[in-house]
């Protein structure tokens, strides 16, 4: 019988590993928001030492056998049993990588990232891609490293989104493109909503400050967190009770910073949403990457583009910029809400978004595969928005290098983002079947229905379930498309009028 203990013995350990990756974690922090220009090299030696100290703690022989007994334990609980079953997958995926490729991943991934940062300076590919092209060959090692049965970026996919692979992703944006492109023609034929008053100058300092108002409102907790400005909105958390959400501010379109805080807001609730009892272990984590997204989706667009949203803010809004007074909040419902094929993703809208990451999601299935090569990606690029958007792509800086994720070596990521939208609007549709009244509280600022549904439904299970089984226990069915496209045909059709 195993000693009672050694699920305790297990847990420290799990926290230990915890307490180094959240310091590594407050350095990646840190080098995107404060870090001088000049400490980048040892920053990214910092960084790569915590890498392999985390992952020789993850490795440890002794873990191992504890795994081993603690799986054959009958006294564990559900959740016990659970959290084994995991850290167990956890482990042996681990075993695969050795420190030295670990150290070598951490140190690329961190030079990159500045390179990253200096081509959108100069605004050239050029500068980005020899690390660049170092970080894709060491992610092409990790795909032999994990194994694939079928395409090589399905093992980077699973990392991100656990059983998703090219083949599932090929039919279900195959399956949404011709109904997005067919709305997106019926809207074109239509007159578009005026967005000029948009485009006018807002004070930064009042940005910043509506954006905090923003965060409270939604119940982002400051006593648990805080904002600041980097180059690419993010948000990372050290525990669920310090968590870090970034913007960036546009002076001449408040809408940009508006709808990342709320975008970002959404990342942070779950987050802080996530069981404390459970640090350290897989239930204190979130569930995957597109179950993450779909809370930014969901705050961002069901309810932040709202009308109800926009009739309770739009006071607010008139408080810091009272450049709006010549328009309603109807006119400015429509104009955040506007369809327009654009260069930038995280700026774009609802609709033509999905566009946007199709195109990434085919640049690094091609990448990794090998069919594309790295220099090779602008051109690639720019043909895409073409012949998805119809835009030319004017330079680099709008082009493939507007994105932070592949500095992060975060290759099989951007699906995700359509998965989130996919999540949110099954989702959000649950929640006002649950709770008819929604719609009046929501413009009335009370979001107390939502955060109960999200937290019973899904901050409180961590990784217990695999997103479809998330998804079918919160909603009584597997992920359906028909949700996000009868969400934005009606909110379309009563903007343009068909």
């Amino acid at each position: 019988m195993p000693d009672k203990n050694m699920y305790q013995d297990y847990a420290d350990h799990m926290r230990k590993i915890a307490d180094v990756k959240f310091a590594l974690a407050v350095l990646q922090w840190d080098q995107e928001t404060y870090l001088p220009p000049k400490g980048a090299a040892f920053r990214g030696q910092q960084m790569a030492t915590l890498s392999e100290i985390s992952h020789q703690m993850f490795t440890d022989e002794k873990l191992g056998k504890l795994l081993d007994q603690l799986s054959n334990d009958p006294s564990l609980n559900e959740k016990q049993r659970r959290n084994i079953e995991l850290t167990s997958e956890d482990y042996n995926k681990n075993q695969k990588y050795s420190s030295a490729f670990v150290r070598k991943l951490s140190e690329a991934t961190s030079k990159s990232y500045h390179s990253w940062i200096e081509a959108r300076k100069q605004n050239d590919f050029k500068v980005f891609e020899k690390d660049l092209s170092v970080l894709v060959d060491l992610k092409k090692e990790e795909t032999q490293l994990l194994g694939f049965k079928q395409h090589p970026y399905d093992a980077l996919l699973n990392e991100f989104e656990k059983g998703a692979t090219v083949q599932w992703l090929d039919g279900l944006f195959g399956n949404l493109r011709e109904p997005l492109k067919k709305l997106l023609e019926k809207i074109q034929r239509k007159s578009a909503p005026d967005d000029s008053f948009l485009h006018q100058h807002f004070n930064k300092d009042d940005q910043w400050k509506f954006g905090i108002d923003m965060l409270k409102q939604m119940g982002f907790d400051f006593e648990a967190g805080r904002q600041d400005i980097s180059e690419h909105p993010f948000t990372t958390n050290f525990s669920a009770e310090d968590v870090r959400v970034t913007t960036r501010i546009d002076e001449n379109d408040f809408t940009s910073m508006t709808w990342s805080c709320l975008h970002e807001g959404g990342h942070a609730l779950y987050e802080q949403g996530l069981p404390t009892d459970q640090y350290g272990l897989p239930l204190g984590e979130y569930c995957s990457l597109g179950i993450h997204e779909s809370q930014s989706r969901l705050w961002e667009n069901c309810v932040g583009r709202s009308m109800e949203f926009m009739q309770h803010n739009f006071p607010l809004m008139l408080q810091y910029f009272p450049q709006l007074r010549n328009v309603g909040a109807e006119q400015v419902y429509a104009a955040v809400n506007k369809v327009q094929p654009s260069l930038i993703r995280t700026e774009s809208d609802e609709l033509t978004y999905h566009f946007h990451v199709m195109i990434r999601y085919e640049v690094e299935k091609q990448v990794i595969d090998g069919t594309l090569a790295v220099k090779d990606i602008p051109g690639f690029w720019n043909e895409k928005y073409k012949t998805y958007l119809g835009v030319n792509v004017p330079d680099d800086k709008r082009g493939c290098l507007q994105d932070i994720h592949w500095s992060h070596g975060s290759f099989g990521y951007f699906p995700t983002y359509s998965l989130g939208s996919l999540y949110a609007a099954q989702f959000f549709k649950h929640i006002q079947k649950k709770y008819p009244g929604l719609k009046a509280l929501i413009n009335k600022g009370n979001y107390n229905d939502i955060h109960q549904w999200l937290q019973a439904n899904v901050y409180q299970y961590g990784r217990m379930y695999t997103s479809g089984e998330l998804c079918n226990k919160a909603t009584g069915e597997t992920l359906q498309q028909s949700y996000l496209l009868a969400y934005l045909t009606d909110k379309y059709a009563g903007i343009y009028g068909f």
